[in-house]
């Protein structure tokens, strides 16, 4: 295959961006790697990708990504490294408290997959659990509540299930999601929560519960 011709020098960001892509789709991970600099936030992002679609993105550039100073190359460093053994669960933990409420989003969410991976290195979720319990209970953007009850759902572990139950008396997206996240757990409180959802006012929650119990049982 023939190799891709480097970009003109002064070339615009979107050229960049697509040299670095194709240079992944071509397995040059030096080309790939040259761009993990770029001024351009979009440029960076686009070459963790490609580096990592080359299998050279090597675990101490990934997690040093996710202190990049441009939320969107911390955002594609969660989602690369959601998927990433040899990259901490405690490094995507750290965005929980991160200044942009997207990353605050990507990491619940790139949390909730790294412990509940099958085959995942067994790790403490204590620390994570009390973190996404944190998000989903008082952050105030409600796509962070709703990625972190998600999360604690995944997780399954009973620490956080008193958030996740929270999250039936938060907007209805939330109320929504934490209806799914009830699924691993149970006892007589998550009862009464599905029962009491399975009223609530928003058709979508309701049809959750539906979802998760089955229909009520009519009359004989």
């Amino acid at each position: 295959m023939a190799e891709a011709p480097e970009p003109p020098e002064g070339a615009d960001a979107m050229t960049r961006r697509r040299a670095a892509a194709m240079a992944g789709h071509r397995g040059d991970r030096a080309r790939a790697r040259a761009y993990l600099d770029d001024d351009e936030a979009a440029v960076r992002a686009g070459a963790l990708r490609a580096l990592e679609r080359a299998g050279g993105l090597d675990a101490g550039r990934l997690a040093a990504a996710l202190e990049d100073p441009a939320p969107a190359v911390r955002i594609t460093a969660l989602e690369l490294a959601a998927s990433r053994d040899d990259v901490a669960v405690g490094a995507a933990a750290a965005r929980l408290d991160d200044p942009d409420q997207r990353v605050v989003e990507a990491a619940a969410w790139a949390c909730g997959e790294k412990v509940s991976a099958v085959g995942a290195d067994p790790v403490d979720p204590a620390p994570v659990v009390a973190a996404l319990t944190r998000v989903a209970r008082s952050h105030t953007d409600p796509l962070c509540r709703e990625s972190a009850v998600a999360a604690l759902g995944a997780i399954a572990h009973p620490d956080g299930l008193a958030a996740v139950l929270a999250g039936l008396d938060d907007r209805p997206e939330v109320r929504r999601r934490a209806v799914i996240a009830l699924a691993p757990f149970d006892g007589p409180e998550v009862e009464a929560a599905l029962a009491k959802a399975g009223n609530d006012r928003d058709k979508q929650v309701r049809a959750a519960v539906t979802e998760l119990r089955g229909p009520a049982p009519g009359p004989d």
